[in-house]
């Protein structure tokens, strides 16, 4: 029998002041909700616009599929200490980046899907998406290594809308007049010709693409635009500008890195 991980009373209270919050400031718009199992674990892997769509996240979530959303929460977050009363009493999963205690926060993960039944969001990106047109970017790995760990389902879900709530990057939220936010979830994502391989990086990657070709679909279905051909890739933009701003000889410099001291002839 599945664990219960949060506290009722709190999670009746959160959930209502959550509620009333976004209804007052956005117009919701959910599609797909039938995708959502209704039980059992479940790793719902989402796009990540803004620091506000953790909520409008939750809010699908919870109302429009009925699961309570779990999240894995920065520790930084978790230190504030109302906000950590509420966060541990609602089941959410500190974790603390940089250290061995994100393995801690992996297996606590593991633990809510398998044992627990719990609903899982992840963002897979790692962060805001910093896409010039705000498609999602290239992931991680994490969540695929997850699911192909527990053989848990991931349901991809995709939405459009809280830029305009609060765009990344800015303290000043746009409240009035309310904002529309579209939600599509998708049926889960087909990783079966992954399910029995080795965890190599080759397989962990494919199967992040996977799943991250799925969220782009699924946006770009709600936007009805054409998305890029190859997803923005966060690593690559940062060495471009590294390479800019440090002109040939950083250039020359990271073409022997790269080439194990041998330079860029190939040899």
């Amino acid at each position: 029998m599945a664990k219960q991980r949060e506290s009722r009373w709190v999670k009746a209270v959160v959930s209502r002041i959550v509620r009333a919050v976004l209804w007052l400031i956005t117009k919701p718009e959910w599609r797909g909700t039938e995708n959502v199992p209704a039980r059992g674990g479940v790793i719902i892997a989402a796009n990540h616009l803004s620091v506000a769509d953790p909520l409008t996240v939750a809010h699908f979530l919870y109302i429009g599929a009925r699961r309570w959303p779990t999240f894995t929460m920065k520790d930084a977050v978790m230190r504030i200490p109302v906000v950590s009363a509420v966060a541990r009493s609602t089941g959410q999963i500190p974790v603390k980046r940089g250290s061995t205690d994100a393995v801690k926060a992996l297996r606590e993960a593991e633990l809510a899907l398998t044992r627990d039944g719990a609903s899982v969001i992840f963002y897979p990106e790692g962060t805001c998406t910093r896409d010039p047109n705000l498609w999602p970017m290239t992931g991680k790995t994490g969540v695929a290594r997850l699911a192909l760990t527990t053989g848990v389902p991931v349901v991809p879900v995709a939405h459009w809308g809280e830029h305009r709530l609060l765009p990344y990057g800015s303290k000043k939220p746009s409240l009035f007049p309310r904002k529309r936010i579209q939600f599509l979830a998708g049926p889960p994502v087909d990783l079966s010709r992954f399910r029995d391989q080795p965890l190599t990086g080759t397989v962990l990657k494919e199967a992040t693409e996977a799943i991250m070709a799925d969220i782009t679909a699924l946006q770009a279905d709600i936007r009805g635009e054409e998305p890029p051909a190859i997803a923005y890739d966060p690593r690559g933009a940062r060495k471009d500008r590294q390479a800019v701003e440090e002109g040939p000889a950083g250039a020359r410099a990271e073409g022997e890195a790269d080439g194990d001291g041998r330079g860029d002839a190939g040899a």
